[in-house]
């Protein structure tokens, strides 16, 4: 095995037990900075290139469906809300 010797020899690293911190940090930032800015680019490149946007008819078909639907919802709410109301009133007058 290379690096392991049964004779017990010293270490011959002039660095260890000093303290010394190699330059590996500064790759591992700078590594990371690379990613942060590909990831950027490629970001930009699918939201400018890649992305299909919905045509305006689209935008307003969907808006109408939303606000139709989202006011069938607050009827029923306040529907039910009147009965129960008229529900508990006649059941606890007063």
């Amino acid at each position: 095995f290379y690096g392991n010797s049964s004779v017990g020899r010293a270490s011959v690293s002039k660095t260890e037990g000093r303290e010394f911190e190699s330059y590996f940090p500064c790759k591992k930032y700078r590594d990371m900075l690379k990613k942060i800015i590909r990831y950027c680019k490629n970001s930009y490149e699918e939201l400018a290139h890649k992305t299909t946007w919905p045509s305006r008819k689209d935008l307003t078909h969907s808006a109408l469906i939303v606000l139709t639907a989202s006011i069938i919802i607050a009827a029923v709410v306040f529907a039910m809300d009147k009965i129960f109301q008229f529900v508990m009133t006649s059941v606890y007058p007063g």
